[in-house]
C-alpha cells in the first residue's frame, strides 16, 4: 500500500485520527481549517479514525440504495453496505464526484478516496469528515448544528435560520452593539451533553464562508431561530415547538433508526436544559439589543 502518515486532532474534546496513504495529491494541505485542533500525539479513546486511500473502489455488489439528496452545496448518494455500514458518493455543486466514503455501522472506522483537483479534494474530504463526525457523535449525545455561534458573558448563543433569513446580520449586530461578544463559529458548531448533564457548545473546523476555526468551548446559553418580521419581538418556544424548530438544524440520518433516535434524544436533552426562542426581527441594532436582553436572562 505504500507509506502512510497519521495526524491527530482534538475537536470538541473528542480525539480524531486521520491517516493519509501515500499520494502526491492528498495531504494536510487539504485541511487548513483543522490546524487549530491538531495534536502531536494520538489521544485516548479515539472517537473515529478515517483513512484517505485513493485506491478504494466503489462497492456495487449487495448494496441497498438508501438516499440520493441535494445538500444545497452539492449532491450525495448513500448506499447501505452488507456489513451494516454505509457508502457515500459525495458530489460537488457541478455534479462532479469528489469523494467516496465507506464507513462501518458506528462511523468510528472509515475509509475514503478523493478525486479531482485541489478544490474538489478539499470539498470531498471536509464533507466526509463532517458526515463522519456527525453520525459517530450521535452515539455520545453530540450533534453538529447548522448555526452561527456568538459568545457573550461566558455563554454560547447559537442562531439558526434558513439561508438568507438574516442569521449573519443578527450575529454581526451582536458583535457590533453588544459588549464583550466574540464569534465562535459561523456555520457548524458542535453541541455536546457532557457527564454533568448540561449542554456545551464548541467551535469546530467547519465554518462555511467565514473562516472562523476556533478551539473554543462555552456552556450553551440559548438557541434562537431568526424570523424576518416588521417589528422586533422574542418568543420563547414550548417544548414541542422547540423540538420542531431545532431538529431540522441538526445533522441526522432519518434512514438509520439508531442514529435518528440518538439525535432526537440529544435534541430533547438540549430543550430540557436550554431556552429555545424565535426572534421576529428587522435587520437592525434594536433587534440585537432586544434579543440579548430576552435570551440572556
Amino acid at each position: 500500500m505504500g507509506e502512510h502518515k497519521s495526524y491527530f486532532f482534538n475537536i470538541a474534546e473528542l480525539n480524531v485520527k486521520i491517516t493519509f496513504r501515500e499520494s502526491k495529491y492528498n495531504s494536510m494541505r487539504l485541511l487548513p481549517s483543522f490546524a487549530p485542533f491538531e495534536k502531536k500525539e494520538e489521544g485516548e479513546n479515539l472517537f473515529f479514525h478515517i483513512t484517505v486511500d485513493d485506491s478504494l473502489k466503489l462497492i456495487k455488489e449487495d448494496v441497498e440504495r438508501i438516499e440520493d439528496f441535494d445538500t444545497g452545496n452539492g449532491h450525495t448518494i448513500v448506499d447501505r453496505l452488507p456489513n451494516g455500514g454505509y457508502q457515500f458518493l459525495i458530489k460537488d455543486i457541478n455534479g462532479a464526484a469528489c469523494c467516496l466514503l465507506q464507513t462501518n455501522k458506528n462511523f468510528d472506522d472509515c475509509r475514503c478516496a478523493l478525486n479531482g483537483n485541489y478544490n474538489m479534494r478539499c470539498f470531498g474530504l471536509n464533507n466526509a469528515l463532517m458526515l463522519t463526525f456527525a453520525y459517530s457523535g450521535s452515539r455520545i449525545h453530540t450533534v453538529l448544528i447548522h448555526a452561527s455561534l456568538v459568545r457573550n458573558g461566558e455563554k454560547g448563543y447559537a442562531f439558526i435560520a434558513k439561508s438568507g433569513t438574516g442569521k449573519s446580520t443578527q450575529v454581526s449586530n451582536w458583535l457590533k452593539y453588544i459588549p464583550n461578544c466574540d464569534l465562535m463559529n459561523d456555520d457548524t458548531p458542535i453541541i455536546r451533553i457532557l457527564d454533568d448533564g448540561k449542554p456545551y457548545i464548541y467551535g469546530g473546523p467547519w465554518s462555511g464562508k467565514t473562516p472562523c476555526y476556533r478551539d473554543v468551548k462555552a456552556p450553551l446559553g440559548a438557541i434562537t431561530r431568526i424570523n424576518r418580521a416588521t417589528e422586533n419581538s422574542v418568543e420563547k418556544l414550548r417544548p414541542v415547538e422547540a423540538f420542531a424548530s431545532l431538529l431540522p438544524s441538526c445533522s441526522s440520518m432519518k434512514w438509520d433508526k439508531d442514529i435518528f433516535n440518538n439525535v432526537c434524544d440529544t435534541v430533547t436533552r438540549i430543550i430540557e436544559t436550554t431556552g429555545i426562542y424565535t426572534l421576529h426581527c428587522l435587520p437592525d441594532k434594536d433587534s440585537a439589543i432586544i434579543c440579548h436582553r430576552e435570551i440572556s436572562k
